[in-house]
């Protein structure tokens, strides 16, 4: 074998492992899962809910008061024919109520296949891609267990951190354990 034949064959191979370099490269990036969240605010920290779950967002509007309902349960509102209970989320962390404004929003969730549930949020924000890896599992800060089983993970995005819930269990914890009501049914139990 000349010389030339050598660095010929030499180039073949480097030519091929940059190639399966790249492959491996791509592959990794294929792997990559990401996940969509509907993020918004309230008491001016960014939380994130998966965006499958939200049927709507809605401008905050008056609603019915339901008597002997949850301090979280603010009412119940008309959504085209469907009684949805709306819940206040800052009730529900624990914090203090604020009164609304232009930036105030309804989002609506579905909670289960024949009932939705509104959320009553300081400010909507912007449904977001996270790659799935750089969510984190949110530290345990607090001995609060009902404000920590909402929190599903948490991630940094464009360097402001976003806290991840968990919707279903937070609506699911409201709901009445000895039935199968959803959270619409709160205000009559």
């Amino acid at each position: 074998m000349g010389l030339e034949q050598a660095a010929e064959d030499l180039q073949q191979y480097l030519s091929s492992v940059a190639q399966d370099q790249a492959k491996q490269t791509n592959n990794n990036q294929d792997d990559v899962v990401y996940h969509q969240w509907a993020t918004f605010k309230v008491n001016n920290e960014l939380y994130g809910i998966d965006v499958i779950k939200v049927k709507e967002v809605l401008r905050y509007s008056e609603m019915t008061p339901v008597p002997g309902a949850e301090p979280y349960v603010l009412g119940i509102i008309n959504l085209r024919g469907n009684v949805v209970t709306v819940i206040d989320t800052r009730r529900l962390f624990g914090l203090q109520t604020v009164p609304t404004d232009d930036d105030t929003r309804i989002i609506v969730i579905e909670y289960n296949e024949q009932e939705v549930i509104g959320i009553v949020v300081d400010s909507v924000d912007e449904v977001i891609n996270l790659p799935q890896n750089d969510v984190d599992r949110a530290p345990s800060v607090t001995s609060d267990e009902s404000t920590r089983r909402f929190v599903q993970g948490v991630c940094y995005h464009n360097g402001i951190l976003i806290i991840l819930l968990d919707i279903m269990k937070m609506l699911t914890s409201i709901t009445p354990d000895d039935s199968e009501e959803g959270p619409s049914e709160i205000a009559s139990s």
